[in-house]
């Protein structure tokens, strides 16, 4: 079977271009000479990172959208047939964090994260692989490959990160069914699923572009805070760089590789929830190799977390 071999003149599709992983692989992307179609919800950072990478020599066709609108994604896949054709690699990328006891979300918490990381997701599975279905019926040689953004936390379910472990566990299992419906259509296209853990990215930041419509006017609970908190300790001390996790995720396109880690050695925990399912165990406790982890969020949230849903 034969995958896609990246070559200048191929085109790419990133969404969430602005800032992470986006932004390292259109940077890499524009090394390799492929033509960009990028996207991104903060209009001015948009810009920068368009005129960085059309300074590189390529072409970039830019357009600010938000995932969640299906008529963002829409728009953007007409963009890109339209400047260059069918993409040869598109990156659903986009993606937002908020955490806290799972009870305490409220339904605009539920929208805003599931619109960007599973609605994002899905836009762009639904208007960009008939495009590229189609190009490759046409011609026999045409390859091409998805890759959508899940996360470690599509694997595992770490706690008071409810919303986010959702998400990402819908994004993992998207993409392991349309594996399995490409391979009874097409050996053209393929696709992956990549699952970071801590990278240093600006995604607990992602809070400072949540829509005014979905913004909560309730005070933030005690376990939403320790959650922010936790959160932006993990992903800033990330010793692994986006960088380096978007050459990972160029190079598993061209090998035909499913499943992309940027951290291997996080799998331990991913078997040991898998033994719990298949022994039929409880789950098992999250911080048994770091107690003294699981004993501070414990006492965070006993000494005030609220308990009434929020409107």
């Amino acid at each position: 079977m034969s995958y896609l071999k990246l070559q200048a003149g191929q085109t790419a599709v990133i969404t969430g271009a602005a800032s992470g992983f986006g932004l390292e692989l259109a940077r890499l992307g524009a090394k390799k000479g492929l033509n960009l179609v990028i996207t991104d919800v903060q209009q001015e950072a948009l810009d920068t990172v368009t005129a960085e990478l059309r300074g590189m020599g390529v072409e970039v066709a830019a357009l600010r959208g938000d995932v969640s609108r299906s008529e963002d994604v829409h728009a953007l896949a007409e963009m890109c047939q339209e400047r260059f054709g069918a993409p040869h690699v598109v990156v659903n990328n986009a993606g937002v964090a908020h955490g806290g006891l799972i009870w305490e979300h409220s339904q605009r918490d539920w929208e805003w994260v599931l619109g960007v990381n599973l609605w994002g997701v899905i836009h762009g599975m639904r208007y960009f692989m008939p495009l590229m279905l189609e190009a490759a019926e046409q011609d026999p040689n045409w390859r091409g490959h998805m890759v959508n953004v899940a996360s470690m936390a599509g694997l595992v379910n770490t706690p008071n990160m409810g919303a986010y472990n959702v998400s990402k566990h819908a994004v993992v299992s998207l993409s392991e069914t349309m594996y399995q419906d490409l391979a009874l259509v097409s050996e053209q296209i393929h696709c992956s699923v990549l699952c970071p853990y801590f990278v240093p990215t600006s995604i607990h930041n992602s809070h400072l572009n949540r829509p005014a419509e979905l913004r909560s006017d309730a005070k933030p609970t005690v376990s939403q805070m320790v959650a922010h908190a936790s959160s932006t300790k993990a992903v800033t001390s990330g010793k692994v760089t986006a960088a380096e996790v978007a050459a990972m995720v160029y190079d598993a396109v061209e090998k035909g590789h499913f499943y992309i880690y940027s951290h291997p050695e996080a799998l331990e925990i991913v078997k040991t929830r898998m033994e719990d399912i298949i022994q039929g165990r409880n789950p098992s406790d999250p911080f048994a190799a770091k107690p003294e982890l699981g004993q501070q969020l414990r006492a965070a949230l006993r000494n005030g977390a609220k308990v009434a849903p929020q409107k």
